[in-house]
């Protein structure tokens, strides 16, 4: 074939290649967004301690025909301003009360629709090849432990797992001797991140948190008294469209569903 030739190919193919990109383009545009969307599963906005649950569960969830759910993680307050600032989401799972509270009374929650989903425990880590030994109670002595270094917790004034860790070390009378060495992370995942790499010497997180994650180990339990219940509320949202949102939420509700998080260390909520 002459250099012409290949040349004259090469051109009608880019143009069937730039007919088709259109034609997709055109196809996508016009039709109903319901019907534009329907390749997706339904977004769920899920707290950073559920990721490897709900990807599990997601899993099972398209396992059994259906599209599998798309999952965002971030912690409960951000995902909360999400919600408030319009974004189409079909569930929300918090890691706490308070912010599935919020969004439930400023409108945003389906009415009848929320539910408790799981509930969890906080614990102290530390970096898995720390000999750090601490015996948690009253008047413990976490800063003397910490030395030069900081305490790992999600923002303890909007994060859950931080709000949580705040109020067990303030209920165990050490919150005053702490506070100024706080590493705060964005959510607990982003705390656990600084355990496991070493830069601090200790850190609040989930027990799920924990036993997802082979670079830190567990130093000890915090007392359930000593804060509030951990409960991970679900419910669908109002903007919700997607055919499969209710079936996601009541799956994850059953039976399977729960045993699938039990699996990953939640309790029951």
């Amino acid at each position: 074939m002459s250099p012409q030739q290949v040349a004259h190919k090469q051109g009608m193919t880019r143009k069937l290649l730039f007919a088709a990109a259109w034609l997709s383009l055109l196809f996508t545009t016009f039709l109903p967004p319901t019907m534009a969307a329907s390749g997706k599963g339904p977004l769920v906005l899920a707290a950073a301690s559920l990721q490897e649950s709900m990807n599990a569960a997601a899993d099972a969830w398209a396992a059994r025909g259906h599209v599998r759910p798309v999952l965002s993680f971030a912690g409960s307050s951000a995902l909360a301003r999400q919600i408030k600032a319009g974004a189409p989401a079909d569930l929300f799972i918090s890691a706490d009360e308070d912010w599935m509270n919020d969004v439930e009374r400023t409108g945003f929650v389906r009415p009848g629709s929320r539910a408790d989903l799981a509930g969890n425990r906080l614990v102290l880590v530390a970096p898995a090849g720390q000999p750090v030994r601490l015996r948690i109670g009253r008047d413990m002595p976490i800063a003397r432990a910490l030395g030069d270094s900081r305490l790992a917790m999600a923002d303890p004034d909007s994060v859950p797992a931080g709000k949580y860790g705040k109020a067990a070390l303030t209920a165990l009378g050490v919150w005053p001797t702490v506070s100024a060495k706080v590493a705060r992370a964005d959510n607990v995942r982003g705390a656990l991140a600084l355990v496991e790499r070493g830069a601090v010497r200790l850190g609040v997180v989930y027990e799920t948190d924990a036993r997802a994650s082979k670079q830190v180990r567990v130093v000890g339990r915090f007392p359930a008294g000593s804060h509030a219940p951990i409960r991970y509320p679900l419910a669908r949202l109002k903007v919700s469209t997607h055919r499969d949102a209710e079936g996601f939420r009541q799956f994850l509700l059953s039976g399977t569903g729960r045993a699938i998080l039990a699996r990953y260390g939640f309790t029951a909520p």
